[in-house]
């Protein structure tokens, strides 16, 4: 009887990894199919993302610690922090394109990568916030806010 259970376990163990083999990782297919359009696909400018904002194609995650969200935020941003990210996509519309963003783009870059193995459509924004920044200065900022509150009428 002890025999029997070993075998089964052995045979289990066995199964396992052929399983595993047969499923291919959306990852790993992203990574093969990568090329120069993938490329520049993943990326999008302050401008670009403004303007999908706009037209309501576009939802904005920051991907900043609470900390630094505290200390200045982007009200047409999500603010996830990366280590939440995997259990805070219900917060995430996946019939949008999604933009991930923080100050210098290395959180950006790492979830931009993870929403894409998950299915998402996503794209991380090529000049930081700090870069956004200064797109949203005096009367944009200003415009930009208005346009959102008529949007959301």
């Amino acid at each position: 009887m002890m025999y029997r259970k070993i075998l089964m376990l052995l045979v289990t163990i066995t199964l396992i990894p052929l399983n595993q083999v047969a499923a291919e990782h959306p990852l790993d297919a992203y990574i093969r199919s990568y090329n120069y359009q993938s490329r520049k696909e993943m990326k999008i400018t302050s401008k670009e993302l403004l303007a999908g904002i706009e037209r309501g194609e576009i939802q904005l995650i920051d991907i900043r610690f609470v900390e630094e969200h505290l200390s200045w935020s982007f009200g047409a941003a999500t603010n996830i922090p990366l280590p939440e990210l995997p259990n805070r996509l219900k917060e995430i519309n996946k019939n949008r394109v999604i933009v991930t963003a923080c100050p210098h783009k290395d959180r950006a870059i790492i979830a931009m990568v993870f929403l894409r193995s998950r299915g998402y459509k996503a794209r991380y924004l090529q000049d930081g916030l700090t870069g956004l920044a200064e797109h949203l200065r005096g009367d944009k900022a200003r415009a930009f806010i208005l346009n959102q509150k008529k949007m959301q009428k």
